[in-house]
């Protein structure tokens, strides 16, 4: 596949537009109502409307409305431009439409809205897969994916019964890989895997729950994991990691090759991801990637994609002057663990403008991996790599509300320097007690 794991481009099915609107007037009785007006004359069906006191103007409401495709929309979208005191376009159909912002969640919630737009559905294998013949296999890869396929969230993650034969794939893979890591891990991969050990039942004979594990990360960092029942477009995966949300496969690899899968499994996420993911600088690090993404253009996604492919995914790290895995990809896969660290591959200091070019193959060792100084200098140069890509506007994550702020006016910005303002009277004080 193009790009490797969960790197290729989704489409929407509904095909809607979100427009974002706040009217020039003072809000008033019927106002909302002149503005429907205007959808009902050009036949435009809205699917969802919601209002909410703007961000931008005191005392003055904001408007959003989906719209479905047909009608004359484009007329829509002429008058309230001339009408509006703010205005903005979010549609997932983007390349069809002149001046507007790839849809991106907002609220944790509408993770569910791409959550099963998902590229292939989990018993669907290539023809190359260890699996395409085995019908008692694809079977159980269809049970995985329907239970990822229904899920909502704030719903507790399916537990699922492993079976005899993928408890023991999973202890192959799982005692290959713990020979190695004493040495070849990133310490923090070391110490959190000990963790995982003693609260998350991680052992030779026993596949961990994703509920168990979720519950883990979200006590250590506030990431959480959400089961997916296949690949997901890299705007979509990433659109997650910036609220904090892992989607993760649940079905294991095939048994005939227990070393080695041409995709995402169980092992890949509980060996290679989680560990990291309870890491605060990490999973810092993983959130910066996750809100670079949103509203990006197209060729700044695969960018950003190609950051994550050699961090997130297949990065190197130093420490204490020798190098170490801290990529999911190399710390669940006991042949290429070992060869990145040999001195076959050439290697290069991580650099975001640099690292988002690179090509890569995804069925072979990486010829070609990053190194980070540290976690904290990878999350400094993507937060600044991020202030290049062109949208008009920044986000921010809150994590009280568990939600992303678009910030796109001098209003906002200006509140923000008061609470950041605030806080730093407040630690300034403290400073002053101890």
């Amino acid at each position: 596949m193009e790009g490797g794991n969960y790197i290729k481009e989704g489409s929407d099915s509904a095909k809607s537009t979100c427009i974002f609107f706040s009217p020039k007037e003072n809000d008033g009785v019927g106002t909302l109502f002149r503005y429907l007006e205007l959808f009902m004359q050009n036949r435009v069906n809205i699917i969802h409307i919601e209002s909410r006191s703007s961000a931008r103007f005191h005392n003055r409401y904001e408007f959003m409305m989906e719209c479905a495709p047909g009608g004359n929309l484009e007329a829509v979208i002429d008058c309230l431009r001339q009408k509006s005191a703010y205005f903005s376009i979010i549609s997932r159909n983007h390349k069809n439409n002149r001046g507007t912002v790839p849809w991106f969640p907002r609220r944790i919630r509408e993770l569910d809205r791409f959550a099963n737009q998902i590229l292939s559905y989990g018993a669907e294998l290539d023809s190359d897969h260890p699996g395409f013949t085995d019908k008692k296999y694809r079977e159980r890869r269809k049970y995985f994916a329907d239970l990822a396929y229904h899920y909502k969230h704030g719903e507790p993650l399916p537990r699922v019964d492993y079976s005899k034969e993928e408890i023991e794939t999973w202890g192959k893979v799982f005692s290959e890989l713990i020979k190695l890591y004493p040495t070849h891990a990133c310490r923090e991969h070391n110490h959190v895997f000990t963790l995982l050990i003693e609260n998350c039942d991680y052992r030779a004979d026993n596949i961990p729950q994703l509920e168990d594990v979720s519950n883990f990360l979200k006590d250590s960092t506030g990431f959480t994991l959400r089961p997916v029942a296949g690949l997901l477009s890299s705007r979509d995966f990433l659109a997650g990691l910036a609220f904090r949300v892992f989607h993760s496969t649940q079905y294991i690899r095939h048994p005939s090759k227990p070393l080695y899968t041409p995709e995402p499994d169980v092992c890949h996420e509980l060996l290679g991801h989680a560990p990291l993911l309870a890491d605060p600088e990490f999973a810092q690090f993983s959130q910066e990637i996750g809100l670079a993404s949103l509203g990006a253009p197209d060729d700044y996604i695969e960018k950003i994609a190609t950051c994550y492919w050699f961090t997130v995914e297949y990065g190197l790290c130093r420490q204490d002057g020798k190098l170490k895995a801290c990529g999911a990809g190399l710390l669940s896969s006991y042949g290429e663990l070992q060869y990145c660290l040999s001195d076959k591959p050439q290697l290069k200091p991580f650099d975001p403008p640099v690292t988002a070019l690179q090509k890569y193959p995804i069925t072979e060792y990486q010829p070609i991996y990053f190194i980070a100084e540290s976690f904290e200098d990878a999350k400094e140069k993507m937060i600044k790599y991020a202030q290049t890509i062109p949208r008009p506007f920044d986000v921010r994550y809150n994590p009280y509300t568990q939600s992303v702020e678009v910030l796109d006016s001098k209003q906002q910005v200006q509140e923000l320097l008061q609470q950041t303002n605030n806080e730093i009277n407040f630690l300034a004080n403290v400073l002053k007690k101890i």
